[in-house]
């Protein structure tokens, strides 16, 4: 697991257990997953370059840093979309592709719908994709195959909770893409699940079966 990045803070382990407990409901689900998404954000985001530019506070002129990189933000529908919203906080200029997945419940093959993407992906962008669950991992191959098809490179992937076998694929399936993520679970159900988790993210952020 050499491209992994396991996120541990105390603050994600505390909201990642509110997530985890089936008694909170989807509009708490949903705040404390920002909550999470704005911390995980700051990590991925701990070596993105700077550039100088002159500024002039209110005592005198001086020398102040912007980001030289853009960052293209790329949620997974429709739990990824449970995570954007953190990561625009940190990063609000950030523009935003959209990726349409779903899992077919007999293969549990990845199933394409949608791809929209900013045209003007540049070299030196951030593109970061996230999807708060890496069960099997095939959705997320997926995704990342539709990502580097249209020419992007510089890619990061986001996530919450993965499993073993998740990680292995990816880094089998995608060598140079960096994974970040707050959890590597117990184990995958015969559903295709992890264990413990926290059920569907999608179903519990739009309170939805």
């Amino acid at each position: 697991m050499k491209n992994l990045t396991l996120i541990k803070h105390p603050l994600i382990t505390h909201k990642l257990s509110i997530l985890r407990d089936e008694e909170t409901n989807s509009k708490d689900f949903r705040e404390v997953l920002d909550e999470i998404s704005m911390l995980v954000a700051y990590e991925v985001l701990k070596d993105i370059e700077l550039k100088e530019k002159s500024i002039k506070t209110p005592i005198t002129a001086t020398t102040g840093y912007e980001l030289k990189e853009k960052v293209n933000l790329y949620p997974i529908l429709r739990a990824g979309m449970g995570m954007l919203e953190g990561f625009q906080r940190i990063v609000p200029q950030a523009r935003v592709g959209h990726i349409g997945l779903y899992r077919d419940e007999d293969t549990l093959k990845p199933v394409r719908y949608l791809f929209k993407y900013p045209k003007d992906t540049e070299k030196d962008t951030y593109n970061i994709l996230i999807d708060p669950m890496l069960a099997t991992g095939g959705t997320a191959v997926e995704a990342l195959t539709m990502v580097k098809e249209a020419g992007i490179k510089n890619i990061k992937f986001v996530g919450l909770l993965t499993s073993k076998e998740a990680i292995e694929l990816i880094e089998k399936e995608h060598p140079d893409v960096e994974i970040f993520v707050a959890s590597i679970e117990e184990k995958l159900n015969n559903k295709g699940y992890l264990v413990p988790g926290l059920g569907d993210a999608g179903d519990r952020i739009f309170g939805t079966k």
